[in-house]
């Protein structure tokens, strides 16, 4: 590999190469050849980071944890393709100090000197935080935990290593426990400035599937989730009020029994719904967007799901939703899609579809425009409200080029629910099809299957 830094050189000299044991420069090119041994034998660049494995080969670390990680499940040595007896990566001082002082000697040619990377962290060291932690905790000590949360966001910020190795071994379930223990001051001004910086942790830390389930429980307590909706309220704070929405997202993804505890807090509906209506960040709106459709997705034999839905429907959910869905972007429209979907459930929130003329043809445009879950949604919405009392929809879906988005979803395949309900669509729209001006000319053909 060349670099293309060009040599400065003073005087004139001859022409042909200088080869010495630093590297090769080229005087007729003026270009700079790294050392073969300084060289990663997996990306081929400069090693910033060399590390050996058992079988003696030095790597890069970030190429070689690559590797390790995107491998098969036996792990060999990229060069030799020997089974790797163990996965420690031990640092080679030595090649690192060559490299550094080769980047000094070249310092003329461009050449900025490797700084001395940092130890990463180790899984021991977590486990021996977390256990520091598990006792500040016990000790009620908000101070200890607050100094543990700034070095473990230090160290996470030096490599994603670290990052990984943070997640991987129990930091997100020691927090999760001292945010339940320290909920129950929510009150007191320490234990609401500790209680922020956990939550600003947990999102990044915590994962159902890192083995986590202790954790997870511990959140999913009655205090935990109270102290979470509370933050949730504090319109002056909306870092924490992010950070709060974020955490139940991944609770209410993880566990029914979370969305069935979240519907008995009071209020719990107004909260989500200010979040919607005054929006935080694309990321707080799409977290709240997944709780509100988990909370009127639960099971239809419990009350408390309808009265949710009612509540939501009553409070003028379904414009919030249909603004976002006009410019949101593809992650934003399937979520916003999802809870309409929830909306044309109940006759309640069918009647107010129907009175917002942005209804059909927003679902009616959505289809095949943003992806396979958005025009589920979408279909699922339609057949509710197109099967409902109201046949106005059923006319202006068909006005609207439905019957021709249809079709075409038929031809090239879904989900046998989704094919059942544009069946039944198609039946109900042939109907209307020779009496109105409806065909879209812009939707066109080019995706439907060509039958011999």
């Amino acid at each position: 590999m060349t670099f293309s830094w060009r040599r400065r050189i003073g005087g004139r000299g001859g022409a042909g190469k200088d080869e010495t044991s630093k590297g090769i420069i080229n005087q007729d090119s003026m270009e700079l050849t790294i050392p073969v041994h300084f060289k990663c034998p997996i990306s081929l660049d400069l090693m910033k980071d060399p590390v050996t494995l058992s079988t003696g080969i030095t790597y890069d670390r970030e190429s070689i944890e690559k590797w390790i990680e995107g491998g098969s499940v036996i792990k060999t040595c990229p060069v030799t393709n020997q089974v790797l007896r163990n996965l420690d990566q031990i640092p080679n001082h030595s090649i690192r100090k060559m490299i550094q002082d080769w980047c000094v000697e070249n310092k003329s040619c461009g050449v900025e000197r490797i700084p001395t990377p940092r130890i990463p962290i180790a899984p021991y060291e977590v486990s021996s935080i977390c256990t520091r932690i598990e006792a500040a905790t016990r000790c009620g000590d908000s101070r200890k935990i607050q100094e543990i949360l700034i070095k473990i966001k230090n160290l996470a910020k030096e490599s994603e290593r670290n990052k990984r190795c943070i997640v991987g071994n129990g930091i997100g379930s020691a927090l999760a426990d001292s945010f339940e223990w320290f909920a129950r001051f929510s009150g007191d001004e320490n234990a609401n400035d500790l209680l922020k910086e956990i939550l600003s942790a947990l999102t990044w830390t915590l994962f159902p599937h890192h083995g986590q389930e202790l954790g997870f429980s511990k959140l999913k307590s009655e205090v935990s989730l109270r102290c979470m909706v509370w933050f949730l309220k504090s319109d002056n704070d909306l870092s924490s009020r992010q950070n709060a929405i974020c955490v139940l997202k991944e609770l209410v993804l993880s566990d029914q029994d979370c969305v069935d505890a979240l519907t008995r807090i009071e209020g719990i509906e107004e909260t989500l719904l200010q979040i919607v209506k005054n929006p935080i960040c694309p990321r707080a709106t799409k977290a709240t967007l997944v709780v509100i459709h988990h909370l009127m997705t639960s099971s239809s034999t419990n009350y408390n799901s309808t009265t949710t839905s009612s509540k939501f429907v009553q409070m003028g959910l379904l414009p919030m939703v249909l603004e976002i869905l006009v410019d949101g972007d593809k992650s934003a429209c399937e979520k916003a899609l999802g809870v309409i979907d929830n909306i044309c459930s109940t006759k309640e929130g069918r009647e107010s579809a129907y009175e917002n003329a942005l209804t059909i043809p927003l679902l009616v445009k959505k289809i095949l425009r943003v992806s396979d879950s958005a025009t589920d949604f979408a279909i699922t919405s339609l057949w509710k409200l197109c099967l409902g009392e109201n046949e106005n929809a059923l006319v202006e879906a068909v006005q609207l080029g439905a019957f021709q988005k249809l079709l075409v979803v038929l031809q090239i395949g879904g989900g046998e629910r989704t094919k059942e309900k544009v069946t039944d669509l198609l039946k109900l729209m042939n109907l209307y099809r020779d009496k109105l001006d409806c065909f879209d000319s812009s939707m066109g053909f080019k995706y439907v299957k060509r039958s011999i």
